[in-house]
């Protein structure tokens, strides 16, 4: 299958190129971000023709510089843009979200039948992008996953780790829950949805992915500390718990993924697994 990946820069859009490459099953066709600023739906039109692919691979939305993302209207309008070519040239569009589009404030699992219901801006704009997706193209897969870390920069353990370097103690909180994804797991998530999606299968529509851990942010630092301890000295008293006047809301953004280890038989890893070697990159590339 010849594969378009939008994004092929960002955090994610790496580690799916190196996957793809790496397994040799699918013709890739790399599209950075600066690339995919189209200021037209012709231009969009242009690069889908251009590559003559049978599928697109949308991880723009992860891929925003620093640390967080940012989606504007004109990203909306170039989602909405991108799934009408889709859908003239009868290409399969595999778009990736986050957990973001929902409120957290629920304390189960969210399922794919559950209503996004985020109230911030950029789950509220994941949101029109998803909905520019489902209807603008017949053949779409949305991809929703728990947040991406990676030993790139632009994700919140390459922050964690930056601002540790710097000496000063690291201040996070314990009230946002999640499920986070090493982005090589992410990748390897996409790539068994894509071999699937190459046989024909009529798998469509809306699935989610986390880990298998639920967590906080700080449990993750403490755990991302205790082994970046083993390249850099950093200190015991490296990551406090932030102090707030008053008790803050929990945010559960942890989501239900039986849709789709039923349909594409994919389990769940843990992500403490993953943070050993990602940390161990983080300080390799940089030294």
């Amino acid at each position: 299958m010849r594969i378009l990946i939008l994004g092929a820069d960002s955090i994610l859009g790496e580690a799916l190129h190196d996957s793809f490459v790496s397994q040799g099953r699918h013709t890739v066709e790399p599209l950075p971000l600066e690339s995919c600023r189209w200021k037209s739906e012709r231009q969009a039109k242009k690069a889908l023709r251009r590559c003559d692919c049978e599928l697109v691979v949308d991880a723009r939305s992860l891929g925003a510089p620093g640390r967080n993302v940012i989606i504007r209207d004109i990203d909306i309008h170039r989602t909405q843009w991108l799934a009408r070519a889709s859908h003239r040239n009868g290409t399969g569009y595999l778009y990736i979200s986050t957990a973001q589009v929902f409120s957290g404030s629920v304390e189960r699992l969210y399922t794919e039948d559950d209503y996004p219901d985020s109230q911030d801006l950029l789950g509220e704009m994941l949101l029109h992008c998803e909905t520019a997706v489902r209807d603008n193209c017949e053949k779409y897969l949305i991809l929703r996953l728990g947040s991406i870390f990676s030993h790139r920069s632009g994700n919140t353990l390459a922050y964690m780790l930056g601002e540790l370097s710097k000496g000063e103690p690291l201040l996070v909180g314990n009230n946002q829950r999640g499920s986070p994804v090493a982005a090589e797991d992410a990748a390897r998530v996409v790539s068994a949805v894509v071999d699937q999606l190459s046989t024909n299968a009529d798998v469509w529509g809306i699935y989610h992915y986390c880990s298998s851990q639920e967590t906080n942010c700080y449990e993750f630092a403490e755990r991302a500390i205790a082994i970046a301890n083993q390249y850099s000295e950093l200190g015991s008293g490296s990551v406090e718990l932030r102090k707030h006047g008053e008790i803050p809301p929990i945010t559960n953004r942890v989501l239900d993924c039986s849709k789709i280890r039923n349909t594409f038989a994919i389990k769940q890893a843990p992500w403490r697994s993953a943070i050993g070697d990602t940390v161990k990159r983080y300080y390799h590339e940089r030294h």
